[in-house]
């Protein structure tokens, strides 16, 4: 049998490591679906093993001001959030497709674009994240080399060879990217024993220190890094799990794949922001100023390869986004264009001096939409019980989700009703607080953006749509499982 690259496997096997995938946001064959949940857990884990959820813990106590036990007792809260990632994952099975072309059948082919949209940018955001940071812990080798400035072109020359060495696992496709992440998650696991040893073996917390509304903000840029932050990934790995996968299965690998990972190295990042100098950069490379200086080159190598494995899972939701975006574009096309415009982006990061607070504003601002969105696709599966035509979410112009001209308008309402609830209770301080949050929670205020939005945006569809939704599920083939 010929798989979507053109290779001959046998059936329910998965592809050579080295094919490329072809197949975008097409539909996965039940005959070619050769993953299992297990698949998830391990390529979540690898690719969240990663130095960027310690830099989320260490800001929890040197920008919000938290004490330790409150970093930690947050860190677990926001990080159960995945199960909202596992939840997100359970369609792919059924429909054979990914993500945002799941999303079709909540919001419409055509009407689907504007999340399509947000989500593009999102995953876009994310990935000038990871190079910038990338390009930042390449200058630290310079430094480290005896390179004390490391001049402009010096700094674009690592950029376009990072975007480049960034772009093949994603050109590859998914084989490739859940082979690879399983296998670096054994390395980045050894890494976390010998930094964690460094950290504990000096640690001490000091008093409670935050408010109650800088509990709440943190709270929700965890969860928007953690499980929301990930939620409109899931089906994008798990559309080549067969129908009959367990459904609990799919739910416990991708949950605790993510959440492991995330809490441990948060709290450690947490433990180690405790015990950094007061003038030490806020940075992946301004941690080094915990550890030994032997340790230095060899955190800032692995740090490299980290952020080039969780890079790896931007660009790929990126691409097969830009897709259900653009229909008729190729997998790889995308993926070439997303790499472009990640390059001349992250150029303006790494040189900005602001890197690191756009880089809090991103987080907390892609709550306005995540929630809301996240909140629609889960009510709209549930009210289908996860049933979908997968050649009607696939075309463009009829089928059973066209409805009112490819627009179906009570998730498009649903949504903006969610942005708007999200808005009023968001603290990006100091670009924009809400009224809600500058009225709450203290000087500093506080921030109830994501709960509020995945409550309005979920009630408002189900109110709106259930009717309608449930008697599409009734009238669509119900899968095996």
């Amino acid at each position: 049998m010929a798989d979507a690259s053109g290779l001959v496997t046998p059936a329910g096997s998965a592809p050579p490591i080295t094919a490329v995938e072809h197949r975008g946001i097409e539909y996965v064959p039940v005959q070619e679906r050769w993953g299992r949940p297990g698949n998830l857990f391990w390529m979540w884990a690898g690719a969240i093993w990663n130095v960027e959820f310690l830099l989320y813990g260490v800001l929890g106590i040197v920008v919000f001001q938290l004490s330790f036990p409150q970093a930690v007792l947050i860190i677990v809260l926001g990080n159960l959030s995945y199960v909202l990632t596992g939840l997100a994952s359970l369609q792919g099975p059924r429909a054979g497709t990914t993500c945002f072309g799941v999303s079709r059948a909540a919001f419409g082919p055509n009407g689907n674009r504007v999340p399509s949209l947000f989500n593009w940018i999102t995953q876009v955001g994310f990935e000038i994240e990871g190079i910038a940071l990338i390009v930042f812990a390449g200058i630290a080798l310079a430094n480290r080399a005896g390179v004390q400035s490391v001049p402009g072109w010096a700094k674009v020359v690592f950029l376009v060879v990072a975007v480049g060495i960034q772009s093949v696992l994603p050109l590859l496709g998914h084989a490739a990217v859940l082979k690879v992440l399983r296998i670096l998650a054994f390395p980045f696991i050894v890494l976390f024993v010998i930094m964690t040893f460094f950290v504990v073996h000096r640690y001490h917390s000091g008093p409670p220190s935050a408010s109650w509304g800088s509990l709440t903000i943190f709270l929700a840029l965890v969860i928007s890094a953690g499980g929301l932050g990930w939620s409109e990934n899931g089906n994008d790995y798990s559309r080549y799990l067969p129908p009959t996968a367990s459904k609990r299965g799919i739910v416990l690998a991708v949950m605790f794949g993510g959440l492991i990972p995330s809490v441990l190295l948060e709290v450690l990042g947490a433990a180690l922001g405790a015990e950094l100098p007061k003038t030490a950069e806020t940075s992946v490379t301004g941690l080094t100023a915990g550890f030994p200086a032997w340790f230095v080159v060899p955190y800032l190598i692995f740090a490299i390869f980290q952020l080039f494995s969780i890079n790896t899972l931007d660009l790929y939701s990126s691409g097969v986004t830009l897709q259900s975006l653009v229909p008729g574009l190729h997998r790889i096309t995308c993926v070439l264009i997303d790499a472009t415009i990640c390059l001349f982006i992250a150029a303006y990061a790494v040189f900005s001096s602001r890197f690191y607070t756009l880089l809090t504003d991103f987080l907390l601002f892609i709550i306005l939409w995540l929630g809301p969105w996240c909140a629609i696709y889960l009510v709209d599966s549930w009210l289908r019980k996860n049933r979908y035509d997968s050649g009607s979410l696939l075309n463009e112009s009829g089928g059973l989700y066209y409805r009112n001209g490819g627009f179906h308008w009570p998730a498009l309402i649903a949504q903006l009703l969610g942005m708007v609830a999200a808005a009023m209770w968001l603290n990006a301080y100091s670009p924009y607080v809400g009224p809600l949050a500058s009225r709450i929670g203290g000087s500093f205020g506080s921030d109830f953006s994501v709960f509020i939005g995945l409550a309005v945006g979920g009630l408002a569809y189900y109110l709106m749509a259930s009717r309608t939704v449930r008697a599409e599920g009734e009238a669509t083939e119900a899968l095996p499982g």
